[in-house]
């Protein structure tokens, strides 16, 4: 499985990243632009991210202006919504406005920090993505 995780904090980064590497190669951005790019790149390559995992609060381009760039980019590359990268918001946001902005812009998940690896895996599992892996 190949995952991008896109968060500007290390901590949350690493964190991610390590509940993830026994089952995945996981790429980082530490930006929404970054983020936009490794996408483009990745479908140039005839390839797609099987999972973004994807901040909302970020400096510059936020996570929410992030994934309506990444949904456009796939629905132009022929990728239709179904079909292109999972995408989970990860973030200290739980409050409702933002969480129905998430999902309306098609985000697969939304997963409250501090990211806690059961919850974070039983969410990989409610999106199709699950895995035999040691909570």
């Amino acid at each position: 499985m190949h995952v991008l995780v896109v968060e500007d904090d290390f901590i949350s980064r690493r964190l991610l990243c390590r509940y993830l590497e026994p089952f995945a190669e996981c790429d980082v951005a530490v930006s929404g632009e970054e983020a936009v790019e490794a996408v483009k790149e990745t479908i140039e390559r005839g390839s797609l991210y099987d999972l973004i995992c994807l901040d909302i609060m970020m400096p510059g381009m936020n996570g929410q202006e992030t994934l309506l760039l990444i949904r456009q980019y796939e629905e132009q590359n022929n990728i239709s919504l179904g079909q292109g990268s999972r995408i989970i918001m990860t973030t200290s946001l739980e409050d409702h406005k933002s969480i129905r902005e998430a999902f309306a812009a098609t985000a697969d998940g939304y997963v409250v920090k501090p990211v806690e690896k059961k919850k974070f895996l039983s969410t990989l599992s409610d999106i199709g993505l699950a895995f035999e892996i040691p909570l």
